[in-house]
């Protein structure tokens, strides 16, 4: 997991719970790894076989049972050193699929699985001439980043030539030119796909996808940015679309020749049916997993790490009461002051926490180039519409105050 992941004390929980040894891999040395000699590995994520070797020398001392990837900047490494250390997982050529949406596109194409129609240019092409060749809407986004970092919807060429150029901007920002000259130097321009758009997180099991919850995304996300707000499970969908759903789901994971380990996949649903916009290999990012839980007792990252070491998930369900997250929307960019109306939205009914992630006193961004979440809020309840309105009433009690250095501060309430 890299230093920056929101998903290291989840996952450390659940093999406290599983009683799984674990060795955290990151990419910086941790300030207290001589005192727990063993249980830590500093690795280059961004020299992937750099990183691989780093890897293959530890376990000759200390045997690895499974690499598990939390995050997109660790998938690569841990295919490729489970392969070089004949452990489960992925293959590298399908973990490459799932980071690079050019390839992705073209291997959903070649399987005959619904997906946008789209084409990729280099970062140093014209957008005015480009703007003539292509069809309205489209949605143009960088191939190599997730969270809907860089996603815009145009619907005309003047709009088209605007989010290039602000696409190929965020493109050349430093820590996304850090990956690499080859990662970041295309675009793709992508159909927009309009309909009802749903998260999948599942399980794979030598090639089987089994879904562990569907969620429905009930605010639109037609552009001009697609900035997620809302997750609801279970999803309100009629069972047969949902089937259809998993279907082209499993489609799309087998087009992509990915065969173990956890996925979580986006999809948009309309009068054509199910069509696959994303899917990555590994589970669902920031701490949307704390929205799901499994009986007998269980979380996610507790199904992940028991299907990575060979113990059983099959008898695992997601519980009964219908649950769900909101990542925290971002107004506007500027420096964080104060959250206020916290304890307010924590005693909505249903709410069982208002979690913010990003500390007083730090610059916020927005979409489409910001890439943190403000913070998320949690609920449960009986039925999905009673946990939505929880959500959305919890929300509105927030008040966000930022700071104005010549104007001393400036506030911004949902309420």
């Amino acid at each position: 997991m890299p230093t920056h992941t929101y998903r290291a004390s989840a996952f450390l929980e659940a093999a406290r719970r599983q009683g799984i040894e674990v060795v955290t891999g990151t990419d910086r040395r941790q300030a207290l790894a001589d005192q727990a000699p063993g249980t830590t590995l500093a690795a280059d994520f961004r020299d992937p076989e750099a990183a691989t070797q780093t890897i293959v020398v530890f376990a000759r001392a200390r045997p690895l049972a499974a690499i598990i990837p939390t995050d997109d900047d660790t998938v690569t490494v841990a295919a490729m050193a489970s392969a070089a250390l004949s452990l489960p997982g992925n293959s590298v050529e399908s973990a490459l699929a799932t980071l690079d949406k050019r390839k992705m596109r073209e291997m959903l194409r070649s399987a005959g699985v619904l997906s946008p129609e789209f084409q990729s240019f280099s970062v140093d092409d014209d957008p005015v001439s480009l703007s003539s060749r292509i069809r309205y809407p489209c949605v143009i986004k960088p191939t190599c980043l997730s969270a809907s970092r860089g996603v815009i919807r145009a619907d005309d060429p003047e709009r088209f030539v605007q989010a290039f150029r602000r696409v190929t901007a965020i493109l050349r920002m430093p820590d996304v030119a850090e990956r690499g000259r080859e990662e970041t130097r295309w675009v793709l321009v992508e159909s927009f796909v309009p309909g009802r758009e749903v998260a999948l997180e599942g399980l794979i099991d030598r090639g089987h996808l089994r879904a562990l919850s569907l969620f429905d995304k009930p605010d639109p996300l037609d552009g001009p940015f697609f900035e997620e707000t809302i997750y609801l499970t279970p999803s309100r969908l009629p069972e047969s679309v949902q089937q259809k759903i998993v279907q082209c789901a499993s489609r799309g994971a087998a087009a992509l020749g990915l065969t173990t380990g956890a996925v979580h996949a986006e999809l948009r649903v309309n009068e054509a049916g199910p069509w696959l916009i994303e899917m990555a290999s590994r589970s669902i990012g920031g701490l949307c997993s704390r929205a799901l839980r499994f009986e007998p007792e269980a979380s996610l990252e507790e199904l992940i790490l028991r299907q990575a070491v060979g113990r059983e998930t099959d008898s695992f369900r997601r519980e009964k009461p219908a649950a769900g997250v909101m990542m925290i929307p971002i107004p506007r960019a500027g420096i964080l002051e104060e959250v206020r109306g916290l304890e307010q939205a924590r005693a909505i009914a249903g709410v069982e926490d208002v979690v913010i992630s990003i500390p007083p006193g730090q610059q916020v961004v927005p979409l489409p180039e910001g890439k943190r979440y403000l913070g998320f809020i949690f609920a449960r309840a009986s039925h999905p519409a009673d946990v939505e309105a929880a959500l959305r009433e919890a929300h509105r009690r927030l008040e966000l105050v930022f700071g104005a250095p010549a104007e001393g501060s400036s506030a911004v309430s949902w309420g």
